[in-house]
């Protein structure tokens, strides 16, 4: 049936494309000028890159360009004496594009503001970007709308893998040469979002994508007009902008098949699951809480259906209008809107532990012991089904002129987001009775029935995603010539009203356990299923179903004044003095309800094969409202302003510094409800919570400086030297001394209200070498220093055991980068069209531990002495290769990327109830991507996609020198994912 679907759909695509017609060549003509003093410029050279064409401007400044196929391409005006020009240019059929071009003379103050125009203009194409590359005054690395989508990159998660160091945590936030979320400012066309996830402020980039991305540079090295937790990295993701040519209409739809989706009738859903179209169904799903000590309505276990189709479509139009008097107006919308599906069958979860020291890792025991023979254990295999939808709209518009310009943008994303997942323990029986037989009452385990119970787990989590960002910014050249030492100002400014929400309504957890039949005298007890309660509280019962609201608004206001000056009079060489002002005001609300089944003992008869959860609605199960949770406002406010220059300090070396003066305030209000409680710090007693006892409210302020060197010794080097000092902050939950839960019965967190902000030290070396045209080497080397490092331990009491938030007293973190990029074709004209590329960064991380918790390691019970371990999330390595060919003869372009991501410490070693726990590692895993794409004519394109070609299992395992080998922990897969779409569009 998927099959057929396919075929007919594909099938449509290419009826579709057989109605659009091959067109003429155009041809691009225009007048460049000097931007000073708006007089032409004669014999400029003007190229456009993509057709390796080259003219000269005549004495009036005016080119033509002939016999130009109808395409996008990138054009380069150039003049010994003046800066580099880069532009995206569009060239219609059969008709001409019309490009004027100020030349700016080739002073160094002028390089800021080359920057800026390549990130507002430009920065859609490779080769705009490798010269943003080398014109920032920061490391900077890119990769262009163009790349992300040879690549197959959907969204601006997976687009993030292509640049060099960067990595993608939990498969949603960036973490850039090992530092994770918490020291990366990830930020929206330079503005931060606002985040709605529950145990960070990490913006989730699988929101935004890549139909509405131009491209996502990573800032590596602080300058003091970024935001001061830029440690890691600043990863901007710029939205497409107002388009540089004449009005179009563009579409796109494509069809999805995953190897482990696509024609199965076994994939797990639930009675009312799956997502509408509009990803609007949270109130479909929301039970009545009226009903309370009476049973509620809708399923609380696992169903199978047949498996979802995947699809995806998107659709902009827009352009730009040229008055003619150096004033252009325009504009762009998009909408997108994406379905998609994964299935993971044959997962594992398993959870041990080191009861003696020397002795090799057991299960984890739960409720009770083994010398009882009464107790749980944690060996599950595992089944994950997940539907999705995506949408959005992203609209802009702006006016520029010959010295100034105002733009507008607006980004709306919808992701709605239905999972499954079901849990089955039942090689825990196996493992401590081996032989165990269910069907056979003389095997091994009968006699002790509740010794490691099968177990079953059953997970429905509906949820959606909602972000908007409306941002206005303006760029303005001021009208006098002069201020003082000065020459003519530029004033830069930013608004942005940005909000992140989340809604969960009515996540469902159930959980039962099963003993087989057996005879006790003459009583013949059936196969039975029991309640399952976490966290072995019997107040608690099998079933919760919670309600959750996270919504985050954020208001950003940035300005900056630049002020260039020459070094000496009458002197070509000059730099630039400029200062800033930032401010961001961050509102949080958050609020859980939840419900439960409380003190039930019910139980039901049934063979290990059927579903309680079936049955269970139909039952008699009153469900009572928990009075524990505890909801709270949170604010953050952010206030900075900043002076930096750039000092020429001879031909070829300049001088980038400055310092960043950042305040930070971090609060929280909590509202409890009547019978949660806390632990006062200090206390292990647990304490009524009344409103007020735990509310914090943190305040710091911090001088940032930054010193850098770019130095060119010749054209082809450029070299780079910066020294910078940044932080990282606090989360809301962090710093939050009440107990947390995702639900009752979950691990407990308990938040650190002395919790200090971390300080950072960040020494950067960086060469690029292009030695030819179509050839660059690169190699970094990168140092941070990281004073009281954030990190998360395990903390025991009397009654029980918890995770909290602590200051380690030191880290550090070194590494190397290299990066070769080679046009094949600029070496050998038989290699036309074939680009390589390879990347690979080498990581090495370590933090001390604090005193207290080394000396736990040591103690008589553990004996696992570790006074350092790795930083949590910095991989060990990261590899990168491509390969693309444009066979031009055919219109034919194909591309092979290939990614490899090393060994990763994802949770640090701890105790468990006088037990070790060894540190968790995700191993290594690589994913090959492939991609072809072919034109069906001037304006008609289809792309054959093949993703996560080598399918590797993605396991985690425990890792220490104290247990020898490394023991599994989680293993699963993700499935090949082929897809099949067809683009179009029209140019007026």
């Amino acid at each position: 049936m998927v099959s057929r679907r396919l075929v007919v759909e594909c099938g449509a695509l290419l009826w579709l494309a057989a109605g659009i017609a091959a067109q003429e060549p155009g041809l691009v003509r225009g007048v460049v000028f000097d931007k000073d003093f708006d007089a032409p410029v004669p014999e400029a050279k003007v190229s456009i890159l993509e057709v390796e064409r080259e003219v000269a401007t005549n004495d009036q400044g005016n080119f033509v360009i002939g016999q130009v196929p109808a395409g996008r391409y990138t054009l380069v005006v150039a003049k010994e004496g003046y800066v580099r020009h880069v532009a995206e240019v569009v060239v219609p059929a059969g008709q001409f594009a019309e490009v004027n071009v100020w030349l700016a003379g080739d002073f160094h103050d002028m390089e800021e503001f080359v920057v800026q125009d390549l990130l507002q203009t430009s920065s859609g194409t490779e080769s705009a970007l490798l010269q943003l590359r080398f014109d920032s005054p920061a490391l900077l690395d890119s990769v262009s709308a163009d790349l992300i989508g040879r690549a197959g990159a959907s969204d601006a998660a997976g687009a993030l893998r292509l640049v060099a160091g960067a990595s993608v945590q939990n498969g949603k936030s960036a973490v850039i040469r090992g530092l994770p979320d918490r020291y990366v400012s990830s930020q929206m066309n330079g503005m931060r979002l606002p985040s709605a996830d529950e145990d960070k402020r990490a913006v989730e980039l699988d929101q935004f994508p890549a139909a509405v991305i131009e491209s996502i540079q990573v800032s590596k090295t602080f300058t003091p007009d970024q935001q001061g937790d830029a440690s890691g990295g600043a990863v901007n993701v710029r939205l497409k902008g107002v388009p540089d040519e004449p009005f179009f209409i563009k579409v796109q739809g494509q069809v999805n098949n995953n190897s482990q989706v696509a024609g199965r009738r076994d994939f797990l859903s639930y009675e009312g699951g799956g997502v509408h179209f509009w990803g609007k169904d949270g109130g479909g799903r929301r039970a009545q809480t009226d009903r309370l000590d009476d049973n509620w309505q809708g399923a609380v276990g696992v169903t199978r259906i047949a498996s979802p189709l995947a699809f995806k479509s998107s659709g902009s139009m827009g352009g730009k209008h040229d008055f003619g008097d150096g004033t252009k107006i325009g504009g762009l919308f998009s909408f997108f809107h994406e379905h998609g599906s994964s299935f993971a069958r044959d997962g594992r979860d398993d959870t041990y532990w080191v009861v003696s020291p020397g002795a090799g890792m057991t299960p984890r025991t739960s409720q009770g012991t083994v010398l009882e023979n009464d107790f749980k254990t944690a060996l599950f295999d595992l089944q994950r089904s997940s539907e999705t939808v995506q949408w959005g709209t992203l609209g802009t518009a702006g006016i520029e002129g010959k010295n100034n310009s105002i733009n507008l943008f607006y980004l709306y994303t919808r992701t709605a987001e239905d999972s499954v997942s079901l849990g089955e323990d039942t090689r825990g029986k196996e493992y401590y009775y081996p032989g165990f037989d269910p069907d056979n009452p003389d095997s091994p385990g009968h006699d002790y029935l509740a010794g490691a119970p099968y177990l079953r787990l059953e997970t429905l989590e509906y949820s959606e995603r909602t972000t908007d960002t409306f941002q206005l910014n303006g760029r303005h050249k001021l009208p006098f010539e002069r201020l003082g030492v000065f020459g003519r100002p530029e004033v830069d400014w930013t608004a942005a009203l940005s909000s992140a929400d989340l809604t969960q309504p009515d996540k469902r957890q159930f959980g039962s356990l099963w003993q087989p039949g057996r005879r006790v005298g003459t009583v013949v007890i059936p196969p039975t299923h029991y309640t399952y309660k976490p966290g072995a509280n019997f107040t608690f019962g099998n079933l919760q179903r919670i309600w959750k609201d996270i919504e985050e608004e954020s208001e950003q206001y940035t300005a900056s004044l630049k002020l260039p000056f020459a070094t000496s009079e009458g002197s070509q060489s000059r730099g630039y003095l400029k200062v800033g002002a930032f401010r961001d005001r961050v509102k949080r609300t958050f609020d859980q309800n939840t419900y439960s089944n409380l003190s039930d003992n019910s139980s039901y008869a049934g063979e290990w094969e059927v579903y309680w959860s079936r049955a269970f609605p139909y039952e008699n199960h009153p469900i009572a409202e928990s009075k524990r949770d505890v909801d709270y406002r949170g604010r953050q406010n952010l206030d900075a302003w900043y002076v930096m220059a750039d000092l020429p300090l001879f031909s070829g070396l300049n001088l980038i510094g400055g310092m960043r003066f950042e305040g930070t305030e971090l609060g929280i209000v909590n509202d409890p409800e009547e019978d949660a409680t806390w632990f006062p710090p200090g206390s292990v007693a647990e304490t009524r919570l009344n409103p007020g006892d735990a509310d914090v409210t943190f305040r710091q302020t911090d001088k940032l400086p930054s010193v850098g060197l770019v130095f060119v010794p010749v054209d082809a080097l450029t070299l780079r030297a910066s020294y910078t000092e940044t932080l990282a902050r606090q989360t809301f939950k962090e710093i939050t001394p009440i107990l947390q839960q995702e639900y009752l019965g979950a691990p407990l967190f308990i938040g650190n209200p002395s919790l200090q902000m971390s300080s950072l030290k960040n020494y950067d070396l960086r060469a690029d070498f292009v030695p030819a045209e179509g050839t660059l080497l690169s190699a970094s080397w990168f140092k941070k220093d990281v004073e009281d490092a954030i990190e998360y331990v395990q903390r025991i009491t009397v009654s029980f055991d918890y995770t909290t938030a602590t200051n380690y007293p030191e880290g550090r973190l070194t590494g190397w980068e290299f990066e070769a990029r080679q046009d094949l074709g600029k070496a050998a004209d038989v290699l036309a069209g074939l680009s390589v590329g390879a990347n690979a960064t080498l990581i090495h991380s370590r933090v001390t531990l604090p005193a207290d918790e080394a000396a736990g390691f040591e103690k008589p019970g553990i004996q696992a002495p570790m006074p350092t371990r790795h930083m949590t999330n910095a991989p060990e390595h990261l590899y990168n290769a491509f390969v693309t060919y444009d066979l031009d003869v055919t219109r034919t372009k194909l591309a092979l990327f290939y990614t490899v991501q090393g060994d990763t410490l994802i949770a640090g070693a701890g105790e468990a109830v006088g037990n070790f726990v060894p540190n968790v590692y995700a191993k290594e895993f690589d994913t090959l991507n492939f991609s072809l794409t072919q034109s069906l004519g001037r304006w008609t394109w289809l792309q054959f996609r093949a993703k996560n070609l080598t399918n590797p299992r993605i396991d985690t395992v425990y890792r220490s020198s104290y247990i020898g080998d490394d023991v599994l922990k989680t293993s699963y897969s993700n499935g090949i994912e082929y897809s099949l779409s067809l683009g179009g569009e029209v140019r007026f």
